[in-house]
């Protein structure tokens, strides 16, 4: 299992999130931020406009993407 926070993958907080793959921590990630877009925080509604800005480029988006995969596999993993 490996931990990754809600900073570390696009987002605003140090929330951690903990999965055996790089598929599950994103979706993890993604309904916090729903939860978060909900609630109308604005350090995550900040971080989510970013994140729409990238989206604007399939290339971005897709390398940032490969880049998250590769900072997940890298990390230890834990208990």
């Amino acid at each position: 299992m490996k931990t990754m926070t809600c900073k570390e993958l696009g987002g605003a907080c140090d929330l951690e999130f903990h999965a055996n793959t790089f598929e599950e921590i994103a979706e993890m990630s993604k309904k916090h931020g729903m939860e978060m877009f909900q609630k109308g925080d604005e350090a995550h509604l900040e971080a989510m406009n970013k994140m729409k800005d990238l989206m604007q480029s399939p290339d971005a988006m897709t390398k940032w993407m490969e880049n998250k995969r590769k900072e997940f596999d890298a990390k230890p993993n834990g208990e």
